[in-house]
Formats: C-alpha cells, sequence, structure tokens
C-alpha cells in the first residue's frame, strides 16, 4: 500500500492527488492500492491514528484547488502582459496579490488627502494621600465636551482658576472579567508574532513549518511540536485541553485554570477548514524551557508564544477591579456659570488568572488595553482631593495608520481575501517586487505600485474588487464541499474576464502610468507627424503617428522621465561625476560615463558611520527586501540601523547623525546613532499649566 500525506489542507491534497496519478500502473497492470493520510501533528501517536484512518483522496477539495490555481493562472498571465505593455517590462499583477496592494494603496490616498484638526483636552493632577492620578475633563454642563481651540481651553482654565480641591461626586467600583484569546490560527499567529517578536509572515511560517515537521529533542528524537500551523480554526482537541489542565494544576494550582476545558471552535468564519485545530504544540507538558537547548533562537521565542498562548487559552479568566470616580465642578464666582465633569477611571488586577503566563501585544494604534490603566487610591463621596495642576493639551486629528504586517494579515482575514496558506506569499511578493517598502514595520506603496494598482483597478474594477475576491474564496469553499463544479466557477469568471480583456485602451492606460503632457509640443523629426505613447511587448514606447506604414521613428518611454541629477559625489571605478538615477529598486548613484563606466553605488544619506566614517547608504535586506541603512565600507564595517539617519547634532555628545523615529505615543524624535541619546524633534512650548501651591 502507498501511503500519501501531503499537509492535510487543499494545496496538500491536490499535490497528492498528482502525485496517485504519477503512480498510478497502466492500463492492465495491477498496482498497490494508494490512500490518502492526513496528518494534523507529526508525533508516534498521531502518524499511527492517520494511518489507521486513511481514505481515499479527496476529488472535490482537488477540484477546489485547481479551481484556484486556473484562476489565479488566468488573471496572472493575461493581465500581466498588459502591464508590460503600458507600464513596464517585468511587472506583474495577482488576482489577490493586486487586492492586497490596492488596499495598501488607498490606504497611502486617505493619508495624504486627511487634513487635521485641532482640538484640545484638559487634565488634572491629583494627589490623595501621597498617591497621584489623572482626571480628565469629560462634560462641560451634562454634554460631551468638545475643545476645538485654544480659546475655549482657556476659558476651561479661567473657570477652574483659584481651586485647591476636587469634590468627589460620585464613585463606581465593579469587577470586570477578562478571558484568555482562543489558540492561534495562522492569521493571529502571524500577527502577534509580528507584534511581540518582529517577524514578518514569511519568516514566521518558514520557523513554524521547521516546529512543525520535527526537530531532533535528544532521547525523544525527531518529534513534531506543534500542531499543524496553516489553519484557520481555533478548535481544541479535548484530550489536548486535558492534557493543558493536567499540566497547569501541576504549575499554576487549581484556581488558575478554567471552569472546564475550553474547545473553542472554528469563530465567526463559517468557511473555516474546521477538521483542523488551531496551533498549538503536541504535548503541552513540553514546556519551551525544556527544549530550549535543542531549538534555534527564533524557533524557540515562536515555540514559547505558541505554547504560552495555548496554555493560557485553558486558564482562569483575569479579574479587575475597576473604579470610575467624577468631579463634578461648578466654575468659580463670576465666571461663566458652566459645570465641569472630571473623571477618573482606573483598573487593579484583583486575580491574574491567565496573565501570569500570557498577555497579548497590542500595536501603538490599538489603545491601551485595561490591565495597562492607573491605579486609584481610595476615595468615597465627599472627599476632597488636592489639586496639583491642571493642564491643557494640543492634539490634532490623525490619519490612518498605514498597514503593518499584522493588521494587514488582520485586514485581509477580515475582508475574507487568501486563506491561512497564502497570507504569507501575498505580502512577500508585494515586496520582493517592489511595489511597497516595509519602513518601521509599516508598508509604504511605491510609484511603481501605485502605478500598477491605479491601471490594474481602472481596466478591471470588478475583479480586482475586495467583495469580488471575498465572493471567490465562497465560491472555492463551495466547490470542496461539492456545492458547484469548478468548471462552471471558472467559465463563469472567465467569460465576462476576456471580454474586458478585448477592450482595453492600451493608449489610454499609458496616459494613465505616465506623464506625456510633453507630447503635446512634439512633431516627429523624420516626418513631421505628432508624436504618440504606444503599447509594445517589451515595454511602452513613443512612436510617430504614422508608424510604422509610413515612419519608421520611435524612442524609448523612458526618456519622457526626468534627466538624471548630478551630484557631488565621484565614481569609484573611474573618479567622474555621478548621476542620481532611478531603478526599480529606487534612485541610487551612477558614473556620468555610463556606458564606457559602469561605476554605481548606493544612495548616501548624508551622515557618516559612527565607526569609520563611511557614508550611511540605503539598502535593501536580501531576504525580505527591507530598507536598511549600512555603512558603505562594508563588509569591513558591519554597522547597520534600520530607520532612516538624517544629518541632526546630538545634543548629548555632538555626533551629527540621528536615526529619525516616531511612534503614535511619542510623535516624531531622534535617537543618536552613536551615543543612543534620544531627543524629541522640536521643543514646543510648554503648555499652559494652572499651577496649585
Amino acid at each position: 500500500t502507498v501511503y500519501i500525506a501531503t499537509d492535510p489542507d487543499r494545496e496538500g491534497e491536490a499535490i497528492g492527488w498528482h502525485v496517485a496519478e504519477q503512480l498510478r500502473p497502466k492500463k492492465g497492470v495491477a498496482g498497490p492500492p494508494i490512500r490518502r493520510v492526513l496528518f494534523h501533528e507529526i508525533t508516534k501517536d498521531a502518524v499511527q491514528k492517520a494511518i489507521a484512518q486513511s481514505r481515499e483522496i479527496d476529488l472535490r477539495k482537488v477540484d477546489a484547488q485547481q479551481a484556484r490555481r486556473v484562476l489565479d493562472r488566468i488573471v496572472g498571465y493575461k493581465a500581466s502582459p498588459l502591464l508590460w505593455k503600458t507600464v513596464k517590462k517585468g511587472l506583474s499583477a495577482g488576482r489577490v496579490q493586486t487586492v492586497a496592494l490596492r488596499l495598501i494603496v488607498e490606504r497611502e490616498r486617505e493619508i495624504r488627502a486627511f487634513k487635521p484638526e485641532e482640538y484640545w483636552s484638559i487634565e488634572a493632577l491629583l494627589d490623595k494621600d501621597g498617591q497621584q492620578f489623572t482626571a480628565k475633563l469629560h462634560h462641560v454642563d451634562g454634554k460631551k465636551i468638545e475643545i476645538p481651540n485654544e480659546a475655549a481651553a482657556r476659558s476651561v482654565l479661567d473657570d477652574l482658576k483659584g481651586r485647591k480641591t476636587f469634590g468627589v461626586t460620585d464613585v463606581k467600583r465593579r469587577e470586570r472579567r477578562k478571558n484568555p484569546a482562543a489558540p492561534f490560527t495562522t492569521s493571529t499567529l502571524q500577527q502577534e508574532a509580528a507584534k511581540k517578536l518582529g517577524f514578518g509572515s514569511k519568516r514566521t511560517m518558514r520557523l513554524a513549518q521547521d516546529l512543525y515537521e520535527g526537530i531532533d529533542i535528544g532521547a525523544e528524537g525527531q518529534t513534531g511540536l506543534i500542531t499543524y500551523m496553516r489553519t484557520d480554526s481555533s478548535r481544541v482537541a479535548e484530550s489536548a485541553a486535558a492534557a493543558a489542565r493536567d499540566h497547569l494544576r501541576t504549575l499554576f494550582g487549581q484556581e488558575y485554570l478554567a471552569d472546564g476545558p475550553r474547545l473553542y471552535g472554528s469563530g465567526k468564519d463559517s468557511n473555516a477548514q474546521d477538521a483542523h485545530e488551531g496551533v498549538r504544540p503536541t504535548d503541552p507538558t513540553r514546556r519551551p524551557d525544556l527544549v530550549k537547548r535543542y531549538l534555534k533562537e527564533d524557533q524557540f521565542k515562536l515555540y514559547q508564544l505558541i505554547w504560552q498562548r495555548f496554555m493560557a487559552s485553558q486558564m482562569a479568566p483575569a479579574v479587575f477591579d475597576t473604579t470610575t470616580v467624577d468631579f463634578d465642578l461648578p466654575a468659580r464666582q463670576g465666571g461663566t456659570g458652566r459645570r465641569f465633569l472630571f473623571r477618573a477611571t482606573g483598573s487593579v488586577v484583583k486575580f491574574q488568572g491567565f496573565l501570569a503566563l500570557y498577555k497579548e501585544a497590542r500595536e501603538e494604534t490599538e489603545g491601551k488595553a485595561l490591565e495597562d490603566e492607573q491605579a486609584l487610591p481610595i476615595m468615597n463621596v465627599g472627599d476632597d482631593v488636592p489639586l496639583k495642576k491642571i493642564t491643557p493639551n494640543q492634539h490634532f486629528t490623525e490619519p490612518p495608520p498605514r498597514f503593518s504586517e499584522a493588521s494587514l494579515v488582520k485586514e485581509l482575514e477580515r475582508l475574507g481575501i487568501g486563506r491561512p496558506s497564502t497570507y504569507a506569499s501575498i505580502i512577500s511578493v508585494l515586496v520582493e517586487r517592489r511595489y511597497v517598502d516595509l519602513q518601521q514595520r509599516r508598508f509604504f506603496p511605491t510609484e511603481v505600485g501605485e502605478t500598477v494598482a491605479k491601471v490594474m483597478v481602472k481596466q478591471f474594477p470588478d475583479i480586482f474588487d475586495v467583495n469580488f475576491t471575498s465572493r471567490m474564496e465562497v465560491e472555492l469553499d463551495k466547490i470542496a464541499e461539492g456545492e458547484l463544479g469548478w468548471t462552471q466557477v471558472l467559465t463563469d469568471f472567465y467569460d465576462p474576464f476576456n471580454k474586458r480583456l478585448q477592450t482595453v485602451d492600451e493608449a489610454g492606460l499609458i496616459g494613465e502610468a505616465h506623464d506625456l503632457s510633453a507630447l503635446v509640443k512634439e512633431r516627429c523629426p523624420d516626418c513631421g507627424g505628432k508624436l504618440v505613447a504606444k503599447a509594445g511587448f517589451f515595454g511602452p514606447y513613443i512612436g510617430c503617428e504614422n508608424h510604422p506604414k509610413n515612419c519608421k521613428f520611435t524612442r524609448p518611454l523612458k526618456g519622457e522621465k526626468a534627466k538624471a541629477e548630478p551630484t557631488e559625489y565621484k565614481c569609484p571605478e573611474c573618479g567622474s561625476m555621478m548621476l542620481k538615477r532611478q531603478s526599480r529598486n529606487g534612485e541610487f548613484l551612477g558614473c556620468s560615463k555610463f556606458p564606457k563606466c559602469r561605476g554605481t553605488r548606493s544612495m548616501p544619506t548624508g551622515v557618516k558611520c559612527p565607526k569609520d566614517g563611511g557614508d550611511l547608504s540605503e539598502r535593501r535586506s536580501k531576504a525580505r527586501g527591507k530598507l536598511f541603512y549600512g555603512c558603505e565600507n562594508y563588509p569591513n564595517c558591519d554597522f547597520v540601523v534600520w530607520d532612516k539617519p538624517v544629518p541632526e547634532t546630538c545634543p548629548e555628545c555632538g555626533n551629527v547623525g540621528a536615526e529619525a523615529k516616531s511612534n503614535k505615543t511619542r510623535g516624531e524624535y531622534r535617537k543618536c546613532i552613536k551615543c543612543q541619546n534620544e531627543w524629541n524633534v522640536q521643543s514646543a512650548p510648554e503648555d499652559e499649566v494652572v499651577e496649585v501651591a
């Protein structure tokens, strides 16, 4: 008997079918039986059980995967040449990849179009029995606060002038519980690894594959440490939950266990391939510290994350005592007569529960977690709490944040675009094709990426639509369930797509992708005819309107771009002046004597290396195409930084050169590349503060 044990998903089913077809004997020759085996974890017991439960290959899953493959090839083979002809040779379009690019580009447009609006908040610093805390202005005259400008803020401060204490008018105390998160799915694993460990999706899946396939852990030999890592279900087997609870009872005690086993499920996604469990350790008793010596550093970090998340999922909720204290204050005598409600909220962990083992990571844009709130002193109605100061703070509304790897995967999953097995490849293709740059863990669309999205969405608005792509995923699921025929799905897709291809206005698309305004004033140097943009297999070009019948004049479209800029840098090959040029990877310096001299340099930043004084230049990592900045004297000097260096002077050591950094909490700031000192970009005027003696 031949057992085929490819991955337990549709892709694996299709691969298994192809293998089986190759192994089947010719007609009239008896061959061995061929059986399909599904491993969800590679351990001795699981392998034996899977072989005992072997089955026939599921042709419905094979059909679903075949339909997906043909759909992707139709779009790629038909749409990509359109990009070659109208934008640039070598580009590619993808059925799902282009929709993901569209999300990033449209987010960038939102950010550019965003107009910040000013608003102010007012915060009081109070002190009760030596414990300081803050209360924020919440309501004015019973209505939600709106302070649009400094004048309105000053008016509030004027009404509160001279106040020494805040009287407590209401206290609410309640107990809140927070349940642990479910075990990882592929999506949540990629998100959490990005936020907690800084791993990209591709790196996370490569490490997870290692842990799934097995690691040599000494006496036990080659052992799979986690269950199958491509899943959109968080379901837990009863045996795994029971084993986890037994081990947790030993580690933490009975009070830290949930009331009963938590088996979870496929969640809100009815299309989840629920045959899989969530991503969990194959043996809950195999603690990370016990196998650490057998694992590489990154493997250990990911295994620890998966183990902690799963074990925490079987633990008791965390319990918090939350307190809300209101201070309802009248304006000073002679003021406007308004009433101001200040509110202080706080939270104290009463029982850690699952937080004793695991706490979810949060991005800057996701807000503050309950367990991160301030602790409040004990207060009762009627207490007068001493006031230290009242501070007005100016704010501006912020545009939506650019996608990080974590938030992009989350959005793709929310919209039903792609599947667990495709998230990492979607992102890696966008980076490798230079359609996006990854800077400070955020995606920035490149000029080429924006052009590709604009051309494809304009030409195929229905095909590269979020809702359409999501509906296609649902139809593929129905093929796998036997509800739809795969050839019918392909026919329904191809007929309108092909008709749209026949009506493509290639000249119009070239105009969308390139600035052709200068052509209006030009005439053909050979015959005097108009010059127009034309599409060619090797890329767009400029040709005479009478080409090719009555005139042979053509020239490359790249000649329409601005000329290369001269710089002060000298060619390392011949010493000639270097020019700033553009490539598919961005700007670089090229020798002005090209093609006689082919000397090139990475684009310098204007900042010198603190180690040996060489220029710091822009580079890209080979693995992920991520931007970084390194010394030009590499490999003799290994100095690198990930954030762009700027020629600013450190106030601490006087070195000229700092990383330009930013986050939501602090805004823009600088970090010296020599002494690591940090400072804000610009010292803003101090906020007006009403000091209380």
